[in-house]
Order: C-alpha cells, then structure tokens, then sequence
C-alpha cells in the first residue's frame, strides 16, 4: 500500500511539473524596484508557439517565438524591445526585457507567475467608490510643472480600465483595480511601460497618487471628477512659418529611392504627410487607421506620405525598425526615414523648415490638390480611447473630404 501512494505521489507530482501554463501574470521591475504588471497569454498556431501582451481590450500578437530547452526568446511585432527568459520547474518565468532607447540599452528584471489571471489582489476588499467617468488631471513633472490631461475611466465592480489623455496622445490601454480606497491601474504595449497608483477620497470626489512611467519616470497626479472635462489645447503647436504656404521635401524610401513632395504622383492630388516614429505607439495606433484608409480610399485621389524621426541617424537601425511598422499594417504608401533624430531640437528645420517646431508625434499635414499645406494635426487617439478614437479618424476623414471638394 505505502509503495502505491508513493508511486501515484511522484506521479501527481510529476504531471504538476510538466503541466503546460496558458499564461502569466508578468511583473517588469523598474530601476527603483517598482514593477509593471501586465498579462501574458500562451497559444499555438500551425503547431507554432504564438504569444499575446494582454491590457484591457487589447491583445498584442507575437509571433517571433524561439524555444531552446527551458528558454523562451520573443520579439514584440513593433518597437525595438525583447525578451530574454526561462521557464521554471512550477512553470514560472525569470528574465530579462531588453528596450533599445536613443541612448543606452535598458535591461529590465522581469518575473512570470504561470495560470495567475489577477492583475493585482484586492488587498483592502472591495471598493468604496466607483471611479467611472471623466477626471480632470494635473500630472507635476518633477521641475515642478504641471501638464494637463482628461481622464476616462470605466469600472466593474473592482475592475477598473480606461486610460489618459494629454493633448498630444492618448496613454492606449490600462487595465487594474479599485481597492478599499486606492486605485492601481498598469499597462505595457512594449513602448510604453505605465503604472498609476492613487488614493480616492471618497468626501471629495477627488484622486492622488504617483504616475510611474518607462524604467524611472516618477509624476506626482491629482485629479478631480467632471463629466464635462475637456481636452487641454497642445501649446505652441506646429503649423506654416509666416511667408510659407506648402511644404517642400526629398527623402529616401525603405529600399533607399528618392521620394519627394513634388513628384508626379502626388499632383492634383490629397496628400496626407504623417510625421511619425517607429518607437511611437500612438504613432502605431495612426499607421494602422491610415494603412487601411488608404487602401479604401487611394482610388478618390488621395496619398499618403509617412515620414519617419527614428531614436538615431543609424539608417540601418532605422530601417529595421521602420520595416517593422511596414509589414505588421501591410503598409503600401512610402515610408521615408528623414535620417534626423526625433531628439534632435532642429528636427523641423533640417527637415520641413517651413514649419515651426514639431512638439508631438505623430503630427499630420494635410495637402491640398495645388500643393499647399491646408491643415495640421498635432495629436491622434488611438482606439484605447473610445470616443475620442472616433473623433480623431472623424477629424481626418472630414479633412481629406473637403480637400477632395477643393477644385
């Protein structure tokens, strides 16, 4: 009897070890200790290992999976980011995710829990308040400043996504927890790596805490709840130098051939100019709206133009990266590398002199069918922001439309 149990103890133990975990909860830990949590989703397809980033409504699809015994080496589909991990006994991760950056190569700590769905434990129960709606935001940079922004938050229960908006971009997808009377929401596109903590007081309506952002960013964040919060205007936003009324520009395509404003295929036509980066995840978020507009649309007269202000003047990393964009939206107008970085303060004059300093990205010019600049757009929300997705491709279809009109 007792060599039985033992033998179908070692058996059960045996089938622990070797089961197949489907996901886990993955924690990145900053500089400061601080960890970023996000969900890691496991499946296969045509007997390929594919994995999925999971925040909130979105799944990000990763097919670049190699295996080598107990290691996993994983590529994100977009920006120049990595995994480096190995999978334990229990089927738990340990690792390292590498971030190429304008500078130094960031190696962040990661740790995988396997078959763990919580995102984040309601340590103080259930929550005191329901968040949802719109927020009012002031986010202190650490000289002191304060940039605004609108807060969208929806919540079930302790459920709690949505996301920010500043008046440049949107912060995509957030997924967490309320808690008692705290808040915790986090999300990782590869990009971005984002974690907002807050106390809620439940007296006045109100939200403070810590925004944590990439490997050290550290913003203190108040917010107020408002249902009519509004859109903070970008200051100083790009548009015509005075005495100028079109744009004038030659750069290299992805297969290294001159492309220029004033080429033939772009006469009489609407000419959409998308200044974007390829380390850009909202400029992700309008490459994919614009690719597929495109093709619906390139029949009505109307080309698009993506010029790309990439982390250095390395035109083969560049053109690596760019590739990327290219293949994931089967982009099929010209993506042209500028060969200036996007930290570069002079970018706009080495590039567009004609226009005044490029602040945000992505930042869309619009041309009109006789060549001159009729419009600038210096912000695009992607679809983790709901309603204001659908104005920003609102925003640009009735542009392209009344330039259509336009004899």
């Amino acid at each position: 009897m007792l060599i039985v149990s033992l033998s179908l103890f070692l058996s059960l133990a045996a089938q622990q070890k070797m089961a197949v975990p489907k996901s886990w909860r993955i924690a990145l830990q900053r500089k400061d200790g601080k960890e970023i949590v996000f969900q890691l989703e496991k499946s296969t397809l045509k007997g390929n290992t594919v994995l999925a980033v999971v925040n909130g409504g979105e799944k990000i699809k990763i097919t670049d999976v190699t295996s080598t015994g107990d290691s996993l080496f994983f590529t994100m589909p977009a920006f120049e980011v990595s995994f480096k991990v190995k999978e334990q006994a229990n089927g738990d991760l340990t690792g390292t995710f590498i971030k190429a950056t304008a500078g130094s190569v960031q190696y962040w700590s990661l740790f995988g829990k396997a078959n763990n769905p919580i995102r984040f434990k309601a340590t103080q129960g259930n929550a005191k308040k329901d968040i949802s709606g719109k927020w009012n935001v002031s986010i202190t940079r650490p000289n002191g400043t304060v940039r605004k922004a609108v807060a969208v938050f929806k919540q079930q229960g302790n459920r709690l996504t949505g996301t920010f908006l500043t008046p440049s971009a949107d912060y995509r997808y957030l997924d967490g927890i309320v808690t008692g009377d705290s808040m915790l929401l986090s999300s990782f596109d590869g990009d971005n790596a984002r974690l907002f903590e807050a106390k809620i007081d439940t007296r006045n309506n109100s939200l403070s805490g810590v925004f944590y952002n990439g490997y050290e960013g550290k913003e203190v964040w108040t917010a107020t709840k408002d249902a009519a919060a509004a859109l903070p205007e970008i200051s100083d936003a790009t548009k015509l130098r005075g005495g100028y009324d079109r744009s004038d520009f030659t750069f290299n395509d992805l297969e290294g051939y001159p492309v220029s404003i004033n080429d033939q295929k772009y006469k009489n036509k609407v000419v959409i100019v998308q200044l974007m980066g390829s380390w850009c995840a909202n400029c992700l978020d309008e490459t994919r709206f614009l690719s597929d507009y495109y093709k619906e649309n390139k029949g009505r007269g109307v080309e698009v133009i993506a010029l790309a202000y990439e982390y250095t003047t390395d035109r083969e990393r560049s053109k690596k990266s760019v590739e990327r964009f290219k293949k994931l939206f089967d982009v099929q107008y010209p993506l042209l590398i500028t060969g200036v970085t996007v930290s570069d303060d002079k970018k706009a004059e080495k590039t567009l002199p004609q226009l005044t300093a490029i602040k945000s990205f992505p930042t869309t010019l619009f041309i009109g069918k006789k060549g001159t600049v009729r419009d600038i757009h210096t912000n695009f929300y992607g679809p983790g922001s709901g309603e204001y997705y659908d104005l920003s491709k609102k925003r640009l279809t009735d542009t392209v439309n009344r330039l259509l009109e336009e004899q």
